[in-house]
């Protein structure tokens, strides 16, 4: 059975709706959505879980803050990892903490 895991990437005019794609392979399974803020982060970690996802990898744009509010959320049994930049080439140079964090 394969691992179900996503990856969630910040941009800000990503729609976590429709900016999504699902690669198949023996071992994984990896969705990755495209998320514009921390917000839509939380609302897409939260259905990713109810579709049945065990692990999700957040992008180097999530700060400690950004990550934090993914881990708050979703339940012990899901794994979550974070690519780490303390400034994001995609992002202006600045942490998703600078620019979401609530």
């Amino acid at each position: 059975m394969a691992l179900e895991a996503a990856f969630i990437f910040l941009a800000p005019e990503a729609d976590y709706q429709k900016d999504r794609s699902t690669i198949h392979t023996p071992q994984v399974n990896l969705t990755t959505v495209g998320v514009k803020d921390y917000v839509d982060a939380v609302k897409a970690a939260t259905e990713l879980e109810k579709e049945g996802i065990k692990a999700i990898e957040l992008c180097g744009g999530f700060g400690v803050e950004g990550t934090a509010m993914i881990k708050r959320i979703l339940p012990k049994d899901v794994a979550v990892g974070v690519v780490r930049f303390d400034i994001h080439p995609g992002l202006d140079n600045k942490s998703g903490d600078d620019l979401f964090a609530l």
